[in-house]
This record gives C-alpha cells, structure tokens and sequence, in this order.
C-alpha cells in the first residue's frame, strides 16, 4: 500500500511540474511580448499626453475590464462544468461495461462468449484508437471502435434463453446494454462540444484590448509600468490556456483520465480468463 501511494505521489507531482513546464512559456513569451509593446508604445507617446487623459483612460479601464472579467469568468464555469461531465460520463460507461460484461455471463455460453469478447475488443480500442480519434475529430474512427457494440447488440437479437432464470438475465442485460449505449452517445456528445469559432474571436480581440488599454496608463517609471503589464498580459494568457485546455478534453494537457478504461479492461480481462 505505501509503495503504491509513493507511485500516485511521483506521477502527481510529475504531473505538476510537466504542466509547469508546459505554462512557462506560455506566461513567459505573452509578459515579453506586452512589455516589448510597451516600450515602443512609450517610445512614441510622449508621458504629458497620458497624463491629461488619465481619468477617461481610468474609467475606459474600469469598463472594458470588468466586461472581459465576466465574459473569461463565464467560459471557464462553462468548459469545467463540460469538462466534469466528460469526466463522469467516462466512469459511468467503464461501470456499465463491468456490469454488462458480468451480467451477460447468465446467459447460454455461445452468447456469453460473443458478447464478453465484444466488449473485451471495445475496451481495447477506446483505449487505444477512439481517445485519438476523438483528437482528430475522426468519425469514422470512432464509428469503427462503436460497432463493437453493434456485434454486442447482435449476439443479444440472437439468444434464446432456456430458462425462467436465464429468461431474467436477458431481460437485464439488454437494460444494461442500453445504459451503456446512453452513456457512450452522452460522453461523444461531450467530447463534441467545443467553444464556438465567434466567441474564441472575441475572447483573444478582447485580450488584446485589455493588455494594450494599459499602455495608457500614466505611469512615470518605465519598471513599474512594465510590471503592471507584464503580469497582466501573463495573467490573462494563463486563464485563455486554461479555457483552451479544458476545452479539448481529450487531448489537452488537463485531458481527462483513461484510467476508469484501464480499470475496466483489467476486469473483464479477468474476468474472462478466470472463467477460461
């Protein structure tokens, strides 16, 4: 038991780090390029000028940044909330999988075999092919990885229970089946979802907006101005990188787990091999 909880520890705290890792640049490169925008700004624009303008800049500021606080505070509560339920539709089908492939073993040994073999081949390849080809937005793909269930549903058409009690698990292996049909139809749904092309427009427009809106701020030394707006604009790409993670649920850096996947397959693995 410690050697496993010393095991999750390392890879969470490889995890962090390679995320780190990943966000540096990102923080790095969007403070760099504001600061350099800064400077030539300020290179052309003489300070006097600022100065006179400086309470319509204040409230320009006010305004512009709390609409864009909002619109970013939105998304984000949209793409965690898609990204949560991604998350439980995923755990939800490897348990109806389990229970479908554990139910089905009451039935007459030719259906049985069909039907766990199918659903072995289906764990397989949504681990292996269906988590990339939803990367690559390939329907065809994920069409090929979903008829694996179609040969479930097949062997399901085709038993014929030989008695009251195998009569009982045919009646409760086609209720699983359409549980596990519900929640793969809910997860690809998911997995569909994305922010549309419009309001990433607006969101990175308005990003801009705001970093540069603070190049009109009045401020006399050059240092203190360049960290006003080197945090920002970090602050700001950092939040966008989130959005944009939390977004592609399945690849991202964020990307949700396959280990309910893994877990399943393990256990119909052996399942089927305790019972070979």
């Amino acid at each position: 038991m410690t050697l496993l909880y010393g095991g999750a520890m390392a890879k969470r705290h490889m995890a962090m780090l390679f995320t780190g890792l990943r966000l540096l640049p990102i923080i790095v490169g969007a403070s760099a390029v504001s600061v350099l925008g800064l400077a030539a700004f300020r290179a052309e624009v003489p300070l006097d000028t600022l100065r006179s303008s400086s309470d319509a800049v204040g409230n320009f500021m006010q305004t512009v940044g709390g609409i864009y606080a909002v619109l970013l505070a939105f998304i984000v509560y949209v793409v965690w909330g898609q990204f949560n339920d991604a998350r439980t539709f995923v755990e939800r089908e490897a348990a109806s999988l389990i229970a479908l492939h554990r139910t089905a073993g009451g039935l007459p040994a030719g259906t049985q075999h069909e039907i766990q073999s199918a659903l072995e081949s289906y764990a397989k390849d949504v681990l292996i092919f269906e988590w990339a080809a939803i990367t690559r937005r390939d329907e065809e793909g994920i069409e090929r990885v979903g008829s694996h269930l179609d040969h479930v549903w097949t062997a399901i058409h085709a038993c014929q229970p030989a008695n009251d009690c195998q009569y009982a698990v045919y009646s409760e292996v086609l209720s699983r089946f359409n549980d596990l049909s519900d929640v793969r139809t809910s997860r690809l749904a998911s997995a569909r979802a994305h922010i549309p092309m419009l309001m990433k427009l607006l969101m990175y427009l308005g990003a801009f907006i705001v970093t540069s809106a603070i190049f009109l701020v009045a401020v006399d030394r050059f240092w203190v101005h360049a960290i006003m707006t080197g945090a920002l604009a970090g602050a700001v790409a950092h939040i966008l990188y989130l959005i944009h993670d939390l977004d592609e649920a399945f690849s991202g850096l964020l990307q949700i787990s396959k280990a309910p996947f893994e877990r399943a397959l393990r256990t119909v693995e052996h399942s089927s091999g305790a019972r070979g």
